[in-house]
């Protein structure tokens, strides 16, 4: 067998291992609820200010401040990062 097929072979019995409550050796991460608004207020801008500068869509971002729906992937990093650390990720956008 190949390295490839071993890997998705080992992944695929974790995530049936996971589905089933039994005990894996894989990380699991399970993240809190995110405060878009709070986060938006903490770097001083306005729903379209801050939907422009991240390139979200504005109606996407009201969402997540009512809670409609949650961000995930990419965008729920750069909102950790954001929230973290504004000041860098402003930096960031000013180069």
């Amino acid at each position: 067998m190949s390295e490839a097929y071993k890997s998705i072979k080992s992944g695929l019995e974790q995530a049936i291992a996971h589905a089933k409550n039994e005990p894996i050796h894989a990380v699991v991460h399970d993240f809190g609820p995110m405060d878009v608004k709070s986060i938006r207020r903490k770097v001083g801008m306005t729903q379209n200010e801050f939907a422009s500068s991240f390139g979200i869509s504005l109606g996407t971002l009201r969402h997540w401040e009512r809670g409609d729906r949650k961000p995930r992937g990419p965008a729920r990093v750069l909102l950790s990062v954001l929230d973290s650390d504004p000041e860098s990720v402003l930096n960031a956008l000013k180069s």
